[in-house]
This record gives structure tokens, C-alpha cells and sequence, in this order.
């Protein structure tokens, strides 16, 4: 059989000749889809700056906007999810990942021409198809390309991308919005992507499955059937994948609505404002996620129920400080108390999706990271922001302007605290399920 029809086919064991032979290639490769993921979260997170003036211009409820960051593009980036990550396990990966931040990039710049909530909806929901074909080819080409022990710190790695693009959307958007208005921000945000596209298509290879275990697939790609039932048949997955959900609530709780509070109980500038969440949110929460991956795979060494146990530790040591911003009356008090939970918001996104892909066979792991991003957005993408909206508009009536941070108050340090507990039950049937796992 020819090398090209094994890398296509993936049915004998890797040579020194395949792609990814050197540690250089390895982390070009990281790198590279660590700033395709950078730019899902800029223009994903970019309407959270810029939503204060796209409410006025368009005349929308704080319910429309909860719908708009929230549920709204979560139902469609979980339901365009699955069936493009089963392409993943059977079929090209960096051709996916190309199609898809060509199909997002262009969405968001289609944002900045749209005249009122339905436009905004119809592209918000193209911006949610295009990102679902991000992370689950990526995760699956990193778990290729690095081996177990080392898989929670390149994945951790790769987490950061949202941090990074968090930062980029919140600095850009600010600075974007001040000088030109939001219409400009979406358009210049969302069309340098584009060139991203052609770039991945172009310098990306497409790895062997198993390279990094010398471990082959002659198999057909597994049913969603087979996949769902074998992660629902581990105790410590459904309790990882819960505790995560809630997790996600509450940060992208915190991300959606955090520049809408300060602005609406400080007054303060998007150009100013942006800085300040660029280098909490964006610095601090990339640091964080990324010495979460290395920690826990350093800890899981000797115990490898730490996969469960470093996230729940973060949140719980956060929840004061959570608390605090939402009940603060100074701009500092809340922008500091801000820090930590952004700095440990995301620790648990490389360290659980390292931990889901050493649970499954090697052609689940596109299929698996899908189901759990479906988990984890539904409940933390669709209801995290659309609550708070909802909960603040009906608190409004009695509270004005206070009724966004009573909002907060009210869901996230309880959600927070709920997450928490799932992270010590998944840690009690950790080590068992992964030592069943397929091989």
C-alpha cells in the first residue's frame, strides 16, 4: 500500500516519514490551530463589547441580547456540531477546520450590515454553524499528534486560544467601537479570517490517527450511537461533563455580561473598558488555562483523579471573589475582584477534554469532543447569558440599572458551587473508567 493511501486510510502503524516526526512540527501545528481558535472566541465574544450600542441602534431587550451571545447561536453551534464532527472522524480535518473559519469570518463581517434583531439573529447563527467546525477536528489532530501524558498541556495550550481571542475582541471591539461604531468593529474584526482560512488549508497536514500511540484504526468510524452510549456508560464522564456544563455557565455568564455591568454601573468608556477585560479576562484566563493543563497533567502522575479534582479546586477557591464583583460598588473593587475568576474560568477545558479522549477509541475523539461541547454549550453557552438577560429585564422593573448585577448575584455563585460538587463525583470513578477505556 502507497503512503498516501495509508495516511488517508490510517491502516498501518506510522512511519518516521508521516507528518509531525519532529517536536517542531508538533507545535507548529498546535500553534497554528491555537490562532484558528483565537479568532472563533474574537468573533464569537466580539457582540458581549459591543452590545451596549448595538441595543440602542437596534432598540433590543436585554433578553434579545441574552439570546443573541446565548442561546440562540449555542442551539445551532450543538446542532451543526455533531454532524460535523462524524465528518471529522472519517474525513479530512484540516479541510473542516478551513471550510468552517471561511464560513464564520465571514458571518461576523456580515453582522456589521444588518438593520435590526432578525438580521442580527440570522447572523449570529451562521457565526454559530461555521465555529462548530473548530474544536472537535482540533482537539482529534492534537490527541493525534501528542501522546496521553502530555495531552492536557497541549490541549490546555490550545484552550488559551479562547483567552487570547477574548482579549483581541474585547481590546479591538473597544477601541473599534469608540473610533468608528460597532457596524466598522464586526467588519474589520470578522474579514482577516478569511486569509486564515486559505492559510490553514494550505500549511496545515493531516496527521494519522493514532500517531502519537503508534496506535492504528482499521475499523470503520464508530455510530454517534456507539459513542454516546460508551461516554454515558462512565460514571466519571457524566458527572465531568455536568460539572463542566456548569462551569461554562458561569464564565460565559460572566464573559457576556461583565462589560455591560461595568458600563452600566461605572460609566466606563468601551476604549478603556476593553483594556481592562482584555488583560483580566484575556491575559489572566489564558495563563490560567493553560497552567491548569500542565498542573494537572504533572499531578495526574500520581493520582489521576486530579483531571477532576484541579478544576473544582479553582472554582471553589474563586467563588468569594465571584460573589464580590457582583455586589461591588466601586469600579476597582470589581475589576480586581474580576481576576481570579477569569484566571481560573477555563482551567477545566483542556484538562477534561484530555481526559474524555483517553475514555474513547480513537476514531470517538472528534465525536466525543462534540458531545461534549453540545453539554457543555446548551447548558453554559444557551442558558448562561439568556438567563441573566431574562432574570435582569424582570428584576429591572424594581431594581433599574442594579437589576444586571442582582442577576448575576442570584445564578452564578449557586451554579458555581454546584459545578464544584460534580467535580468531586467524577473523581471518584476517574481512575476505574479510564483504565477500562478502549484501546
Amino acid at each position: 500500500m502507497t503512503q498516501t493511501n495509508t495516511q488517508h486510510l490510517g491502516t498501518q502503524a506510522p512511519t518516521k516519514e508521516v507528518s509531525y516526526a519532529t517536536t517542531g512540527q508538533k507545535y507548529y501545528a498546535l500553534g497554528l490551530l491555537t490562532v484558528v481558535y483565537s479568532f472563533n472566541f474574537i468573533d464569537r465574544q466580539l457582540l458581549s463589547i459591543l452590545q451596549e450600542g448595538v441595543k440602542v441602534d437596534l432598540g433590543l431587550s436585554d433578553t434579545q441580547l441574552g439570546l443573541l451571545t446565548g442561546f440562540s447561536f449555542a442551539l445551532f453551534y450543538v446542532l451543526a456540531g455533531i454532524p460535523i464532527a462524524k465528518w471529522a472522524d472519517s474525513g479530512n480535518r484540516r479541510n473542516i477546520i478551513s471550510l468552517a473559519t471561511f464560513v464564520w469570518s465571514l458571518m461576523t463581517a456580515v453582522s456589521g450590515f444588518v438593520q435590526n434583531f432578525v438580521h442580527l439573529l440570522l447572523a449570529r447563527i451562521g457565526v454559530g454553524v461555521g465555529e462548530a467546525g473548530c474544536s472537535p477536528p482540533s482537539h482529534s489532530i492534537i490527541s493525534d499528534i501528542f501522546p496521553p501524558h502530555a495531552r492536557a498541556g497541549a490541549l490546555g495550550f490550545y484552550a488559551t486560544g479562547a483567552n487570547i481571542g477574548v482579549l483581541f475582541g474585547f481590546l479591538l471591539g473597544g477601541w473599534l467601537n469608540e473610533l468608528y461604531g460597532w457596524r466598522v468593529a464586526f467588519i474589520v474584526v470578522g474579514a482577516p479570517g478569511i486569509l486564515l482560512a486559505i492559510i490553514v488549508r494550505m500549511a496545515l497536514k493531516e496527521p494519522i490517527r493514532g500517531l502519537s500511540e503508534n496506535r492504528t484504526s482499521t475499523e470503520q468510524a464508530p455510530t454517534f450511537k456507539q459513542v454516546i452510549s460508551l461516554l454515558f456508560s462512565r460514571i466519571s464522564f457524566r458527572h465531568i461533563a455536568l460539572a463542566s456544563a456548569l462551569t461554562a455557565f458561569v464564565s460565559y455568564g460572566l464573559a457576556s455580561w461583565s462589560a455591560s455591568l461595568l458600563i452600566r454601573n461605572y460609566n466606563m468608556p468601551t476604549t478603556e473598558l476593553g483594556i481592562w477585560l482584555a488583560l483580566i479576562i484575556g491575559v489572566g484566563g489564558a495563563i490560567g488555562v493553560f497552567s491548569g493543563g500542565v498542573l494537572a497533567d504533572k499531578l495526574a502522575k500520581k493520582d489521576q483523579r486530579w483531571y477532576a479534582w484541579l478544576p473544582g479546586l479553582a472554582s471553589l477557591t474563586a467563588l468569594p471573589f465571584l460573589i464580590s464583583f457582583c455586589i461591588a460598588t466601586d469600579k476597582n473593587i470589581a475589576l480586581i475582584s474580576l481576576i481570579l475568576p477569569a484566571f481560573v474560568g477555563n482551567i477545566y477545558l483542556g484538562v477534561v477534554v484530555a481526559t474524555i479522549h483517553s475514555l474513547v477509541g480513537l476514531r470517538m475523539r472528534a465525536v466525543s469532543s462534540a458531545i461534549f461541547f453540545l453539554i457543555i454549550n446548551i447548558i453554559g453557552l444557551g442558558l448562561g447569558p439568556s438567563s441573566i438577560g431574562v432574570l435582569s429585564d424582570v428584576l429591572s422593573a424594581t431594581h433599574g440599572d442594579k437589576s444586571l448585577g442582582l442577576a448575576m448575584l442570584y445564578l452564578l455563585p449557586i451554579v458555581s458551587f454546584w459545578s464544584i460538587c460534580h467535580f468531586y463525583f467524577a473523581s471518584r470513578n476517574l481512575r476505574e473508567d479510564l483504565a477500562n477505556a478502549p484501546q
